[in-house]
């Protein structure tokens, strides 16, 4: 999950377009149309996910990291999946493997065999400046089947990151909906994309309707738009949880309007980037259900705090 660059301007004049003044008066008094609640959100609240692992702390998307969050005591992790070369889903963030690991070039133009040779460690550098982790034994790159057979009580939190016009993209929602059906994981997962086409994918494939899905960027937009205007009764989004950064260009979206709206309708309030106790703290006490860090060692503490108030 990165910052979302257009989550709340690029659509912003056209979605508004579709809001008029004749709209809201003829519908003004219908009534808001709660959501069914997924078996992914029944567990008590609020969840703590660690955000890919845990990136602060142990090299991203790897089981250091992931055995980390565990070791932590989190709900579960924040993850995001690419498609390899040869139509594996792995458990990855950037569209290249440049930044995390000593290889380079596209995840696309690398088979499942060859990302797996790499040292997923090897750019970690924690918080002395060090990189403990080089050529670690469990710094390797995972595919979400291995992530969800290691973790069976873990609640996962997937994000499709490859784009949907790219080859990777047009098959990413099938080959992920495979991999959940395989592992038996429907109940556990949560399906979501910056990509409204991405989500509406797994969405058509999810003919029974019972794997939890998130907001794209476009529906995270509309939904802010016609919860401010007043038209919140009228958002009909497919959406079972909104996961949001805490502030967009200076635009506070932790507000108590917005998350009130969204658990009115059964939209599980989620927030990113969240490495503050206090903090977390108050969006808990705001009604946030979902809270996500990077540092699963605070994650801990919050945990025993809210557990023990």
């Amino acid at each position: 999950m990165t910052k979302t660059n257009r989550v709340l301007t690029g659509s912003l004049v056209g979605i508004a377009s579709l809001i008029s003044g004749a709209l809201y008066i003829t519908n003004k008094n219908k009534s808001i149309q709660k959501r069914e609640i997924k078996p992914f959100f029944t567990h008590k609240a609020p969840y703590v996910f660690s955000h890919r692992g845990g990136m602060q702390e142990r090299p991203e998307s790897t089981e250091l990291a992931f055995d980390h969050s565990v070791a932590m005591g989190l709900t579960g992790f924040e993850t995001d999946i690419r498609i390899t070369k040869d139509e594996q889903v792995i458990v990855f963030h950037d569209a290249t493997v440049d930044r995390t690991t000593n290889g380079s070039g596209a995840v696309s133009q690398h088979t499942l065999s060859e990302l797996q040779q790499l040292d997923a460690g090897y750019r970690f550098t924690n918080i002395n400046g060090r990189k403990p982790y080089q050529n670690h034994p469990q710094a390797k790159i995972m595919t979400m089947a291995a992530l969800l057979q290691r973790y069976p009580d873990q609640l996962v939190n997937i994000d499709i990151k490859d784009h949907p016009n790219s080859y990777e993209g047009t098959i990413a929602a099938e080959r992920l909906y495979k991999v959940i059906k395989e592992n038996h994981a429907e109940s556990r997962v949560l399906v979501t994309s910056f990509y409204k086409e991405q989500i509406e994918r797994f969405h058509t494939l999810d003919i029974q309707d019972e794997i939890a899905i998130g907001a794209s960027q476009h529906e995270v937009t509309e939904g802010i738009l016609k919860c401010y205007s007043g038209l919140g009764h009228l958002y009909q989004g497919l959406a079972d949880t909104f996961q949001m950064p805490t502030v967009h260009k200076g635009l506070v979206l932790t507000q108590r309007k917005l998350i009130s709206w969204l658990n009115q309708q059964n939209i599980a309030p989620g927030f990113y980037g969240v490495n503050n106790v206090d903090y977390m703290v108050d969006l808990a006490n705001k009604g946030v259900h979902t809270l996500v860090t990077d540092r699963p060692t605070i994650g801990k503490q919050f945990l025993t705090f809210y557990q023990s108030n």
